[in-house]
């Protein structure tokens, strides 16, 4: 591991565990770090703490928050759930795929602008289907739509 990692996990261990933080709270800490949780993470805080890296894994794969895989720049969920899919998500799925050029089994672009999530509900459906982009909201989504709408991302 390298200095400059091991320096930033130390920061969190400081400013999380000395103060009786739990584990929720130093993962969100080391994902915020580094963008994703990493296996030499989970194992160094496991050394520091005592705490068996089988409760990082069991906290990370539980909470869809938390990504061990690094993310795009640019994060796009789709919304799966009933309305969502009556109305079309998985053409606007497909449609995304074939623009970003993601294969079915890369959530991520290899530029590491893009990363696609498909979700169950985001809890929108009077303004199905839905795509949100970076946390922007975008309604009555259709192949056409998300094509124009993921440009402006790529500048």
């Amino acid at each position: 591991m390298e200095n400059q990692m091991e320096e930033v996990l130390e920061g969190i261990y400081q400013k999380t565990v000395v103060h009786g933080d739990n584990i929720i709270t130093v993962l969100q800490e080391i994902q915020n770090a580094f963008g994703y949780v990493q296996e030499e993470s989970v194992n160094w805080f496991s050394a520091r703490t005592n705490i068996p890296a089988s409760k990082f894994y069991g906290v990370i794969t539980f909470y869809s928050q938390f990504h061990m895989t690094p993310r795009g720049k640019n994060i796009i969920t789709v919304c799966s759930g009933t309305v969502c899919h009556v109305k079309g998500a998985s053409r606007i799925i497909s449609r995304i795929r074939d623009d970003l050029k993601l294969a079915e089994d890369k959530p991520t672009t290899k530029d590491m602008l893009f990363t696609l999530e498909n979700v169950n509900c985001v809890g929108a459906c009077s303004i199905a289907p839905v795509v949100v982009v970076n946390e922007k909201v975008f309604g009555k989504m259709n192949p056409e739509k998300i094509s124009k709408t993921l440009k402006t991302y790529k500048e």
